[in-house]
């Protein structure tokens, strides 16, 4: 999407409708499939609607446009929210929705690339959608492509050594090129993350590493538009991460008040109750 386009887009429709809209098609396809990291999706909504519907350069109609920003899904899980942007984004047709995690769907659980459209990495082995950016940001440098390359992981990545590598490496090579947004929303599959690893406080690890670190409440658009900005406008020759606070389940307070697991369990009556609750928030 051209600036040119991103300001059409935000002046068609506000970011916060743009947040709902990718939670209900969340929503939606987890309905088909009566499961899916739904509680990531709600969470995580509105980074995708800042990335997509103001900071990216993309085509919709032309996905593998070299001029392109490349965004990464490191969390190959979180697929099913992915999707849900990319349809909003008109990537994805929406018309596709109901073969979520289908035989032959070009939208399989978990992420990968060689099936979707907008998808640029295969993730799920966790701590490599980094390293990954990484090559992608400098390829994009020796071409001369001004092109950004952002890289959405999880906060149990953090845990992962190879994450670390690759933040000395995008260091090492003053990559001013590359973003990572770290969704921190304290969940992973062995427990909470600030309990299974000793993590933060993340932002001085960062800084500490030679990046441009900022810290925001990744459920707030007005925070993530300024953080974003200030990602890509630095003057500065450095990598910059965005680490994201979010909460799980994010705009269906009845998924909200549970106690939080890294998968979260919808029953089969409850997906119609969520998406009825999420209609009552509904941005006027």
């Amino acid at each position: 999407m051209t600036v040119e386009n991103r300001a059409i887009a935000r002046s068609n429709m506000t970011l916060e409708m743009r947040a709902w809209n990718i939670r209900r098609k969340a929503l939606l396809m987890g309905e088909v499939q009566g499961q899916g990291y739904i509680g990531q999706a709600l969470g995580v909504a509105d980074v995708l609607a800042t990335s997509y519907f103001h900071a990216l350069d993309y085509r919709s109609e032309d996905p593998e446009w070299e001029g392109r920003d490349r965004f990464l899904l490191s969390i190959g899980h979180y697929a099913i929210a992915l999707y849900a942007a990319l349809m909003e984004a008109g990537i994805l047709p929406e018309a596709e929705l109901e073969t979520y995690g289908m035989d032959d769907s070009r939208m399989p659980m978990s992420g990968m690339a060689s099936y979707t459209p907008g998808m640029e990495i295969t993730g799920g082995s966790l701590g490599q959608g980094l390293g990954i950016a990484v090559g992608m940001a400098m390829g994009l440098k020796r071409k001369k492509n001004p092109a950004f390359v952002y890289n959405l992981m999880s906060d149990g990545e953090l845990g992962e050594g190879s994450t670390w590598e690759a933040v000395m490496s995008a260091t090492q090579w003053k990559l001013d090129n590359l973003i990572c947004i770290v969704d921190f929303n304290n969940q992973q599959a062995d427990g909470p993350s600030r309990d299974a690893l000793a993590v933060g406080p993340e932002a001085p690890k960062w800084q500490a590493f030679g990046w441009h670190a900022q810290e925001v409440d990744g459920n707030d658009l007005d925070a993530l538009v300024a953080a974003f900005d200030t990602a890509r406008n630095l003057p500065e020759a450095k990598p910059r991460v965005i680490i994201c606070n979010t909460k799980m389940c994010k705009g269906v307070d009845f998924l909200e008040a549970r106690e939080m697991s890294h998968f979260v369990r919808v029953d089969a009556d409850e997906w119609a109750m969520a998406l009825d609750k999420l209609e009552e928030g509904k941005p006027q």
